[in-house]
């Protein structure tokens, strides 16, 4: 089991920041949990975006690496972006778990994801803090669920 994590722009960096909370560690001393960010091989997005298209640079790379039992975190401030759009629809079908931090009223994907965490608001800035949060609470709960200690000064 892994956790895939797309997003465009800020969310690609949160994507990013992410998955390093899941390899490496959050707060807890503990083994490294399987992680990857779609958002990191320049070569690989480069070639499916110039070779097929932009809508196709996560959806591929979720065909490639994603199996039943994932997880893909899909991270859109819009809900419409519609490269995530593609991933959600190619998870699913995979029996991949997904999970989308949205923004606004969740867009086209709220009703795609199987859990919709919507930061309900407009402001890009505003959604994304409310993202990294929500991720951070993520990486503590599956930390304190996995490996069942609480982090210190709890």
């Amino acid at each position: 089991h892994r956790l895939l994590i797309c997003g465009n722009g800020g969310s690609a960096a949160d994507a990013q920041h992410i998955a390093a909370e899941f390899v490496n560690r959050f707060q807890l001393e503990r083994p490294p949990l399987p992680a990857i960010a779609l958002t990191t091989d320049t070569s690989v997005i480069t070639s499916i975006g110039n070779d097929y298209s932009f809508e196709q640079i996560f959806s591929k790379q979720v065909k490639a690496n994603g199996s039943k039992g994932d997880v893909l975190l899909a991270i859109s401030t819009s809900g419409n972006s519609r490269n995530i759009v593609e991933a959600v629809n190619t998870a699913l079908k995979r029996d991949i778990y997904t999970i989308g931090l949205l923004g606004g009223n969740g867009g086209a994907l709220k009703p795609l994801v199987n859990l919709a965490l919507i930061a309900a608001d407009r402001v890009t800035a505003r959604i994304q803090e409310a993202h990294i949060l929500a991720a951070h609470i993520i990486c503590y709960l599956t930390d304190y669920i996995l490996f069942e200690r609480r982090h210190p000064g709890d």
